[in-house]
């Protein structure tokens, strides 16, 4: 953070939006975020063309390792995944990454391929969606999905607007990688998916796409959207059968601290018990559509509920879209036989 502050003040000091900028960026509760450049050189614009060169390099250096963890935290092999579900929206491959992780990894060769790239932060609970929804329609399968974020490629040092400005201060790199199996593992058994779009927000979140890359773009009113979504929420427990204020952990998008408290005050929950977020948010940032599988991992990594606990998984992103999950923890592989399982998940932000 301090390193933010200090290389704003040099690259935009004297123009007026900068101290407001500035106290944004101190309120946004990031500590540290990590980057795949040194921060001289994610703030130098070296043009498009090779900024998505770097996005290539990065992501195929990256990401077979953070692959491979989450297939041995599985007990799979790359045999045994029959889709692979591949997230970014800050870089652009065609063919989608998926094609080299294919040929490269020795995943089948009729594996199937699903990337998903103009969802934004959202993408993280869409994957979980779809591999859920894959394997409600192949039994037995396994869906591998692959979440690679590298934000600060799309950093904009020439863009002095305080929404510009914030987000530079607010999101940071990652990539992460999860399982979903049709039967037994251990984790987050989904159960039940919904998505909903904010009726007239498309323009709410949004990139303008310029000579210079991707140019993020963020209305002021986008911190309000909880109010409207938390009913949303809130019916997709219902429908369940359960109370959204009483459930045992929610994994929900940090795009920043408003909308971490607001969504708590909407749904009438403890902030603490958004604590997941909270923690990707203070020591990663707004790591885009890879933030719900940070989250999972400290709650994998907690190892404190127990099988019957139930819990919601949220993202939001551009649309303005809501895609979200309720499911409930096992221990027990026989438990959930017959029951979507989100097994095993790494992520890696070094």
């Amino acid at each position: 953070m301090e390193d933010t502050l200090e290389f704003a003040e040099k690259v935009h000091g004297g123009k007026p939006q900068l101290q407001l900028a500035l106290r944004l960026i101190q309120n946004t509760g990031v500590r540290k975020r990590h980057i795949v450049q040194p921060i001289e050189e994610a703030l130098r614009h070296p043009g498009f063309e090779e900024r998505n060169r770097i996005y290539e390099s990065e992501s195929k250096k990256r990401c077979p390792e953070v692959i491979e963890q989450a297939l041995a935290n599985a007990a799979l092999n790359t045999d045994d995944i029959d889709a692979i579900i591949y997230v970014s929206c800050t870089g652009f491959l065609m063919p989608s990454l998926t094609a080299w992780l294919i040929n490269t990894m020795g995943f089948r060769y009729d594996t199937r391929q699903i990337p998903i790239a103009q969802l934004g932060c959202a993408a993280g609970g869409a994957a979980i969606n779809r591999a859920q929804e894959f394997c409600a329609a192949h039994p037995e399968s396994n869906v591998l999905i692959v979440a690679c974020e590298l934000c600060s490629l799309c950093y904009q040092p020439g863009d002095d607007a305080v929404g510009s400005l914030l987000s530079d201060g607010l999101f940071g790199d990652a990539v992460a990688a999860a399982v979903v199996r049709g039967s037994g593992g251990v984790g987050v058994a989904l159960e039940r998916n919904s998505s909903y779009l904010i009726p007239d927000t498309e323009e709410w979140i949004s990139y303008a796409v310029r000579d210079t890359g991707f140019h993020f773009q963020l209305d002021r009113r986008v911190p309000g959207t909880m109010e409207p979504l938390a009913p949303v929420l809130r019916e997709l427990a219902a429908n369940h059968g359960w109370d959204v204020r009483n459930l045992g952990f929610y994994i929900i998008h940090a795009g920043g601290p408003r909308i971490l408290d607001d969504l708590a005050k909407f749904l009438d929950v403890d902030r603490e018990n958004f604590r997941y977020s909270w923690a990707t948010l203070t020591e990663y940032g707004n790591i885009a559509s890879a933030v719900v599988f940070d989250a999972l991992r400290r709650l994998f990594d907690d190892d404190l509920l127990r099988t019957g606990a139930t819990g919601v998984i949220a993202g939001f992103g551009p649309g303005i879209t809501a895609e979200m999950a309720v499911g409930s923890w096992t221990a027990d592989p026989a438990e959930t036989m017959d029951r979507v399982q989100l097994d095993a998940l790494t992520s890696s932000i070094q």
